[in-house]
């Protein structure tokens, strides 16, 4: 129902002059999504209020409500081209008077857990890029089309969404950044298996994609209280993402799965020092697939107690400290950590080992990630214990993955099944930990019923990141172009 609406959108924005890639499209269509599901969301509580004979207090004061300036109607319910504002006037509403307004709201807010403070948080990180009124309008106008009424409205538009973040994660270099397979997702869930009442983190959210599937598997329990629907919305998921972008477009997916006001912090994670975390900031699940290769700063890399300037490996040490004693965590992180021989990964590896129960590696074949070229594990692990035995499963899909033949849930069905008793299966095998070389802990992907050792990069890995890398240079040469 709503597919074509958001083609249209992007049709308009990919006209405009301030808007030039898929991640312009989407912070575009967020904030304008924002603002329309809060209109709906305050006429809900309106009529609810009315109904109750009370009467609810509008979060928007009139002047910048939805109704007021972006869709005027008359006695007919159409939109009034007498009052509606468009071209430039539309434009420097927006921007001189809208943004700054719906920015004010992070002090006035009577705390961080609100959705006042969101918006105030959302309107402070973005701002309007189409340079049109007239192309303003219009997008407005197929927004306005759009309904968050009904569950099924919402889930539509949930997934349509999830389709925009998707295509802005093929579109370039950021793909693995915004975007991790949600077959990949859902699968790491099962294994994790979270339980109401359990508080889930993400320290490197991104669009939200762990956080908002863990939330559907968590609706989808048997027999829901309307307290656990209150734990759900307020004391169960928990997020921090350092990207203004990232940051938005997670705020707005969680809202569009039916969280009002989520716990996610705009903030740099790595610039916290772990020794300051203490047992009331833990968590019981972590579920992550934290940016690698990255080049940390000296002053972050203080923050850590093995220092490193690899992103994932200070993110890793992060999630151990964050974790509470028997919680458990499925994180995703380059197969060449399990066996680099530099002594931070070696200490890492140690501790890993020592502190926790790595009970399972899931190794993914090249290709689950669009438009990265590294091949990647998955790390599951329980804190509390030393790990004794490591149980390893070879991802076999039996094809070439690529944007039109991507990683499904089907792909995963025969890991989650045997991973339940850790069976010995052609693609799994464990591993004793009294048997690996303590001065290395080396890990490596070693199949022994014939697979192949996947410690080294493959061709087909060198040639997506060689074509990554040219996409970029693309990116970069058009951009300087423009400039000129």
């Amino acid at each position: 129902m709503f597919e074509q609406t958001f083609k249209n959108i992007d049709d308009i924005l990919h006209k405009d002059a301030g808007c030039t890639s898929e991640l312009d499209y989407t912070e575009q269509s967020s904030w304008l999504l924002f603002l329309k599901y809060l209109d709906a969301l305050e006429a809900d509580k309106a009529l609810e209020a009315e109904l109750d004979g009370k009467t609810y207090h509008f979060i928007i004061d009139k002047p910048y409500r939805w109704e007021s300036w972006a869709t005027p109607k008359g006695p007919d319910g159409k939109l009034d081209h007498n009052t509606a504002l468009t071209g430039d006037d539309l434009r420097d509403f927006v921007n001189n008077k809208l943004f700054p307004y719906l920015h004010g709201f992070k002090q006035r807010a009577s705390g961080p857990q609100t959705i006042e403070y969101k918006i105030g948080e959302v309107f402070g990180e973005i701002k309007n890029r189409i340079q049109s009124g007239y192309n303003l309008r219009d997008v407005i106008e197929l927004v306005d089309e759009l309904r968050f009424r009904s569950q099924t409205e919402k889930h539509e538009l949930s997934h349509l969404y999830e389709a925009k973040i998707k295509n802005m994660g093929n579109a370039g270099r950021n793909g693995g950044e915004y975007y991790t397979p949600r077959p990949l997702i859902r699968a790491m869930i099962q294994v994790v298996a979270p339980t109401i009442g359990d508080r889930i983190y993400d320290g490197a959210c991104g669009s939200a994609g762990f956080l908002c599937e863990a939330f559907d598997y968590l609706q989808r329990q048997p027999g829901l209280t309307t307290s656990d629907q209150k734990t759900l919305q307020t004391r169960t998921f928990y997020g921090k993402e350092k990207k203004s972008l990232a940051y938005v477009i997670a705020i707005m997916n969680m809202i569009l799965h039916g969280i009002e006001a989520p716990n996610i912090i705009h903030a740099n994670t790595l610039a916290e020092n772990i020794a300051d975390i203490q047992d009331k900031d833990r968590y019981d699940v972590i579920l992550a697939n934290p940016p690698f290769g990255g080049k940390e700063r000296k002053e972050v890399q203080q923050n850590f107690p093995i220092k490193t300037g690899e992103t994932a490996f200070l993110f890793l040490q992060h999630f151990i400290k964050a974790l509470r004693a028997g919680g458990r965590a499925a994180i995703v992180i380059k197969n060449t950590f399990l066996s680099n021989t530099d002594n931070a990964s070696v200490s890492l590896r140690k501790l890993l080992l020592e502190s926790c129960n790595l009970h399972t590696v899931l190794d993914c074949p090249g290709g689950t990630f669009q438009g990265a070229g590294v091949k990647t594990v998955v790390l599951f692990f329980e804190k509390g214990a030393p790990t004794r035995q490591v149980w390893f499963y070879q991802l076999d899909v039996g094809r070439n993955m690529g944007k039109t033949n991507p990683l499904n849930d089907d792909d995963l069905a025969a890991f989650i099944k045997a991973q339940k008793t850790f069976a010995d299966t052609a693609q799994s095998w464990s591993v004793e930990i009294s048997t690996v070389n303590t001065s290395t802990f080396d890990l490596s992907v070693k199949n022994p019923n014939g697979g192949e050792v996947v410690t080294h990069r493959s061709p087909q890995d060198i040639m997506d990141e060689i074509a990554a890398l040219d996409a970029e240079s693309a990116e970069v040469l058009a951009t300087i172009r423009e400039l000129l």
